[in-house]
């Protein structure tokens, strides 16, 4: 076990213990509200896909990407990031007011999805109770740079702590706006196509836990969509509650789902791998 490969992050990062907390899924779900309304981002993905039909597709494959980065061998995490860049240098997209054409791989576009779903972790994750001091939420961003490496980014051009991650979205906002695409993308997570006898557990589950995603999103986003939202204690409380829920399943049930990025891990390095909140500031 002493000479398996740890990976890109390892045991001892702040990823390996982030990653691992169920409030991910609510993360994932305000990483794409946020995600959308870049135009110019958002429209290369509707251009490129049916959308409402590939979403929960995408939403898996992206969960995917993470879990290999995060757990898997950094040969596994290499090979996932080179299959993500071919694919972003074959897409375009074209501008409908200028007639522009543009690759879906422009270091702003990349730029913008890397950072709102970075954003949208370390938010979720410490608002909902788990508990980071400033340094180890430093820590976290900082050793996303090696995440954005893996999409094609210049690691040293993205941002390495909170306040260069605040500044960088100071400086993005002119540029964001809730397009016809961003509308699309909220239709489809308040009311996801889905089966049936299944709407009613949309309706129950899927649609708080789109709403608390959406919730969480900071005001700007909020006055961009047009929509109002609690006031930010009230949402901070129900992350809290969402947070205490989620994390009463049982990891060992959590991470049975596929693919099993964490027990693979753990059966790779040893028992001393397993992720859990409390290693965080030991």
């Amino acid at each position: 076990m002493a000479d398996a490969d740890p990976g890109l992050f390892g045991p001892d990062s702040v990823t390996w213990q982030l990653h691992s907390d169920p409030v991910m899924w609510i993360a994932g779900v305000r990483a794409l509200y946020l995600q959308a309304l870049h135009p110019r981002a958002v429209r290369g993905v509707m251009q490129n896909s049916d959308f409402r039909r590939e979403a929960w597709g995408r939403l898996m494959r992206t969960a995917s990407f993470v879990g290999t980065t995060t757990y898997g061998t950094a040969e596994a995490a290499e090979r996932a990031g080179a299959r993500v860049r071919k694919i972003h240098r074959m897409l375009t997209a074209t501008d409908p007011d200028t007639g522009e054409r543009y690759g879906v791989d422009e270091p702003a576009l990349l730029m913008w999805v890397h950072c709102a779903e970075i954003d949208s972790y370390l938010q979720v994750a410490r608002r909902s109770g788990l508990r980071l001091t400033d340094a180890e939420a430093d820590r976290y961003v900082a050793e996303h740079r090696v995440s954005a490496r893996l999409v094609g980014l210049d690691s040293d051009a993205v941002p390495a702590n909170r306040a260069e991650m605040a500044e960088y979205f100071e400086k993005v906002r002119p540029d964001l706006a809730a397009g016809p695409e961003a509308r699309e993308v909220d239709d489809f997570l308040l009311r996801p196509p889905t089966h049936p006898l299944l709407v009613p557990a949309r309706e129950v589950l899927w649609r708080r836990v789109a709403h608390l995603a959406y919730a969480s999103l900071p005001p700007y986003a909020h006055e961009l969509y047009g929509r109002p939202a609690p006031a930010p204690a009230t949402v901070t409380r129900q992350l809290r509650l969402a947070g205490l829920l989620l994390r009463r399943i049982p990891a060992c049930v959590r991470w049975q789902l596929p693919p099993k990025h964490i027990l693979r891990a753990m059966a790779r390095l040893g028992p001393d791998a397993r992720p859990a909140p409390y290693k965080l500031g030991r």
